[in-house]
């Protein structure tokens, strides 16, 4: 649990509108906000829900110290009214989000909020810079880990990230991806991950020789001796030195060597030559590390060109996801509430991909029931039910002809409720049950959407009356 308050986490416009609504005819509006992206980073084929574990923790802590209202107070922005309300907070929204762990895909809702609109205005930020940060880590972690083929990856990243929430959420957000270890000791006690790691060069060098530094961390350590092996030379010196540790240190305690790291290099020549070596010393147990600024790509080629490595280790870019480090989901008001009445809200932009969807919606995800694969999501307004017992007709929102009636199928609502009135009624599964889950639903996708160029387009449907909805509100604002 985070101690800090970070209430005060957002931005200035946030409580510059909820402080103008105040005495106005929309003061009292009850309203919703849908947080949703627009598009899948490295134009990949889905992302990764996560983050929704800290996003409770901090509602679960939402408010406003006495030190908070002074200073704003002396900003001169604010009515003593606005002030007071403030001061007196209490969280009174509902929240529906999609479970971590889940595929998402563009433009559909993963986390709604409805509430006295003062209030949902307030946590625009944190919901998005919670659930951008790790999804877009979970999302990179994943296809990392799917580029390793079923080789375990370690999430190393924790000296390259923008900060020590990021390391720390980061390394969560991975493990959700698929890592199944990371070296950040922190995220290891807070979240119940398994901390990896050995030795860095300064070990080496700091010992007269290398046989010394290898001999000395094997003595210590010898039920989890893994042995940095290219501070000099990994062929001529690294390797030779480890056989000769694991043969006279190892070998006479009845003990067999983890592996060898390699960190540098031309890794794909260097592991072929090195399991040879390691093979005819006795050793094909041995298993091979490496890392050194790895991503799926590079992990893909080295892989396809006949690389020996039985364990990844990857840092910086997986913790920056740096190829493409935006998750771009955005937070926007969808319906209000008006005598009893939802009204839906439209946003609309000469950028076409800007254009919201409005009105209180439940995302669907539709399964064949013969193969367990997903078919498609459906986004339906809140009071439509998708019956699965019967046919139902999908089709593309932006080019109507194209349709599809799918049958045999299973329904299943996307999102959960995670709070009623402001009260939690959700239970966040450990980081370990998330992992399990997210592993088990990218499953469920066909191999076309997990491509890495150029995947299948997942699709992401519109009810019929959602879709005239929506074009009815495009028509009277177009105007």
């Amino acid at each position: 649990m985070d101690k800090r308050n970070l209430s005060m986490l957002m931005d200035l416009y946030e409580m510059t509108m909820a402080n103008g609504i105040l005495d106005s005819e929309m003061e009292g509006t009850i309203a919703y906000f849908d947080m949703f992206f627009r598009r899948v980073p490295d134009e990949g084929g889905f992302a990764i829900m996560a983050g929704l574990h800290q996003l409770i923790e901090y509602f679960e802590n939402l408010s406003f110290s006495e030190e908070d209202i002074e200073y704003l107070r002396n900003l001169n922005l604010f009515d003593e009214r606005y002030l007071s309300f403030l001061e007196n907070f209490k969280f009174e929204c509902d929240v529906w989000a999609v479970p971590e762990g889940t595929p998402i895909f563009p433009r559909e809702p993963i986390i709604t909020v409805r509430g006295p609109i003062m209030q949902t205005f307030l946590v625009e930020t944190m919901v998005l810079l919670t659930i951008n940060h790790q999804s877009l880590i979970a999302t990179k972690s994943n296809r990392i880990v799917r580029a390793a083929e079923g080789r375990p990856v370690l999430e190393f990243g924790s000296r390259r990230a923008h900060g020590y929430d990021a390391a720390i959420n980061g390394a969560r957000a991975a493990v959700i991806g698929g890592c199944v270890g990371t070296a950040c000791v922190l995220a290891g006690k807070d979240f119940d991950i398994t901390p990896s790691g050995t030795m860095a060069h300064s070990w080496v060098q700091l010992f007269d020789s290398e046989y010394d530094a290898f001999k000395t961390y094997a003595q210590k350590y010898p039920d989890s001796t893994t042995l940095l092996v290219d501070t000099y030379n990994v062929l001529k010196s690294g390797i030779p030195n480890a056989i000769k540790v694991f043969d006279e240190v190892l070998k006479p305690m009845g003990k067999r060597p983890k592996g060898i790291r390699i960190d540098s290099g031309d890794i794909t020549y260097i592991t072929k030559k090195a399991r040879k070596m390691l093979d005819d010393a006795g050793y094909p147990d041995c298993k091979i590390v490496v890392s050194n600024s790895l991503d799926e790509y590079l992990i893909r080629d080295m892989l396809i060109q006949g690389a020996k490595v039985d364990i990844f280790g990857v840092g910086e870019r997986l913790i920056t996801a740096a190829r493409e480090p935006v998750f771009g989901g955005v937070y926007k008001l969808v319906a209000i509430e008006k005598d009893g009445k939802i009204i839906p809200k439209i946003k609309i932009s000469e950028n076409t991909v800007k254009i919201t969807i409005p009105g209180v919606k439940i995302p669907w995800r539709l399964y064949d029931k013969e193969t367990g694969k997903a078919i498609a999501d459906v986004m339906t307004l809140g009071h439509e039910k998708i019956d699965d017992t019967k046919p139902y007709e999908i089709f593309h929102p932006e080019h109507t002809w194209k349709r599809k009636t799918v049958e045999n199928f299973v329904a299943k609502k996307l999102q959960v409720k995670v709070y009623e009135k402001g009260k939690l009624v959700y239970k966040s599964p450990s980081v370990n049950e998330i992992a399990q889950f997210c592993k088990e639903q990218v499953d469920k996708l066909w191999d076309e959407v997990k491509r890495f160029e150029k995947p299948h387009t997942y699709y992401v449907d519109l009810s019929q009356e959602l879709w005239e909805q929506r074009s009815e509100l495009l028509h009277k604002h177009s105007k």
